[in-house]
């Protein structure tokens, strides 16, 4: 499902990550950084798929509020728990929608 976003413009975090094997407490780590997420001000929506790539794309309202949610605390020990167990890799972009539109069938 497509997040419901605002007119533009807002911003686009995209978190690009490749997974080591580790499974252990991921899935908890993950929903519970979503709930989180939500809960902060300034967010959007949130738009996610992994296959051997994963991309997550969160939006903002502002890099104020992108800038808040990197340094929460608890989002900042699901960071080092990434780094240290569950990506091999991973890369975030930053970018400012300036317009967006969609297409469905009637």
């Amino acid at each position: 499902m497509y997040a419901q976003t605002p007119v533009p413009p807002y911003y686009a975090v995209i978190f690009c990550s490749v997974r080591t094997e580790a499974e252990e407490g991921y899935a908890l780590m993950a929903d519970k950084m979503m709930q989180l997420a939500k809960q902060q001000k300034g967010f959007l929506g949130v738009e996610t798929a992994r296959n051997e790539l994963g991309i997550t794309i969160s939006y903002w309202d502002s890099l104020t509020a992108i800038q808040n949610w990197k340094n929460h605390a608890y989002h900042s020990i699901a960071q080092q728990l990434g780094q240290n167990r569950w990506y091999r890799r991973y890369k975030i972009r930053i970018a400012k929608v300036e317009r967006d539109y969609e297409f469905e069938l009637p």
